[in-house]
């Protein structure tokens, strides 16, 4: 494995900057949502494969207008830097889970 067990993409929609990130053991995996059976993959094409220091993670979010958050390695860093406050992550399919939008001025 690589630098911190983060893997991270950038994704581009209109005017903005989205920064998708997990932790590097859960890609691949299905994780189950709601009762009924359904379920969702975490996948490279969202998350992205390449894994990032945690410096790059924080280089990302600093500039990101909305961050999809997935996995305790990524939360723990995002919450020690002030980008997600106590109480501000749910679970996706028993995994921590968190969605940031910036309200820009």
């Amino acid at each position: 494995m690589g630098q911190g067990g983060v893997v991270m993409r950038i994704h581009r929609v209109r005017a903005e900057f989205v920064v998708a990130a997990c932790d590097v053991e859960l890609l691949g995996r299905e994780l189950p949502v709601g009762g009924n059976g359904r379920t969702v993959r975490v996948t490279g094409d969202f998350y992205g494969e390449r894994e990032v220091s945690e410096e790059e993670f924080l280089w990302a979010l600093e500039r990101a207008t909305v961050a999809n958050l997935l996995g305790p390695r990524v939360l723990k860093i995002a919450s020690a830097h002030g980008h997600v406050g106590e109480g501000a992550t749910t679970e996706l399919g028993g995994v921590p889970h968190a969605e940031i939008f910036a309200m820009l001025r």
